[in-house]
């Protein structure tokens, strides 16, 4: 007598399917773990080379020519002024271009064209915006090396990524967040300060994140539009003095220093260099942890 039960034809495929869901799983936790055990240890690498010998007359101290144990006191002053500066021109530009194309550019050709270019200059080389420098304040206005021409000329290289950030963040914002807003009589001019850009907060705050850490850590821009030395002073706020940061300064004694302990202060330059840029990471994300934390209480 002939069995009235019927195989399961999906009965191999689940299997399967869960068979590849863990292989899947598994590798993606092998690749992950892979990569991170990967930047930590550079991260140690890096630190635990220069960080134990950093010292007080190294981070303050004016750097040496000839004589060995010089400092990067104003190589690392003019790091963090050059740094806001080119945030202070980057970000409202950036996040009005950004608002300007989520909220009223219209749908055409012509803004199309427009965010092609924006995101085919975030990823031009940074070279080219040194070059681009050199041709605006060098040989234009003439006024030299400076850290104006270095500061702008970092917000011109980080204008197109903050623009792009700050569209997708905001586009990435549910639709009916402001449906709500307009529903309940708010403006357009309210819903963004008051709904859109809260909600696109903490992708906007990322993309500020990543474009601060490069071009705290960029020199090939510096070396073009602010020069390679500094005015010799610690603490020298003149917009037309050179410029020289903390990452020109690295590849400066790593390339052409003559002093004996070149190896050395290139090892503690590199550490000083890559703690600020996880603290500039950190400085950022607090308000982030702030809101979230207010939101949960």
């Amino acid at each position: 007598m002939k069995s009235t039960q019927t195989a399961n034809p999906f009965q191999g495929v689940g299997k399967m399917n869960r068979l590849n869901n863990r292989v899947f799983t598994l590798l993606v936790w092998i690749i992950g773990a892979a990569a991170i055990l990967f930047i930590f240890g550079l991260l140690f690498l890096i630190l635990e080379a220069g960080l134990p010998n950093l010292t007080w007359d190294f981070l303050f101290g004016l750097p040496s020519e000839i004589d060995e144990g010089g400092g990067i006191g104003p190589t690392l002053i003019n790091s963090f002024y050059i740094l806001g500066i080119s945030l202070i021109i980057a970000i409202p530009l950036g996040m009005a271009a950004g608002i300007y194309l989520a909220e009223f550019a219209p749908d055409n050709k012509l803004i199309g064209f427009v965010r092609i270019c924006v995101e085919a200059l975030a990823s031009v080389p940074s070279i080219i915006f040194g070059l681009f420098g050199i041709a605006l304040f060098v040989e234009f206005f003439q006024i030299g090396l400076t850290i104006l021409g270095g500061a702008v000329s970092l917000a011109f290289l980080n204008l197109p990524v903050l623009v792009r950030v700050t569209e997708e963040s905001l586009r990435a914002v549910p639709k009916e967040l402001k449906s709500a807003s307009f529903a309940l009589g708010g403006t357009h001019l309210q819903t963004i300060s008051r709904v859109l850009i809260p909600a696109a907060l903490t992708g906007i705050v990322t993309g500020i994140c990543l474009v601060a850490g490069r071009a705290f850590g960029e020199s090939a821009v510096i070396i073009l539009t602010a020069g390679v030395t500094t005015s010799g002073e610690m603490w020298d706020f003149n917009l037309f003095s050179p410029g020289a940061t903390l990452a020109v300064h690295l590849w400066y004694v790593q390339s052409e220093a003559i002093v004996p302990d070149a190896q050395q202060i290139a090892q503690k330059a590199a550490a000083v260099l890559v703690f600020v840029v996880l603290f500039i990471n950190l400085v950022f994300r607090i308000p982030l942890w702030l809101k979230a934390r207010k939101m949960k209480g």
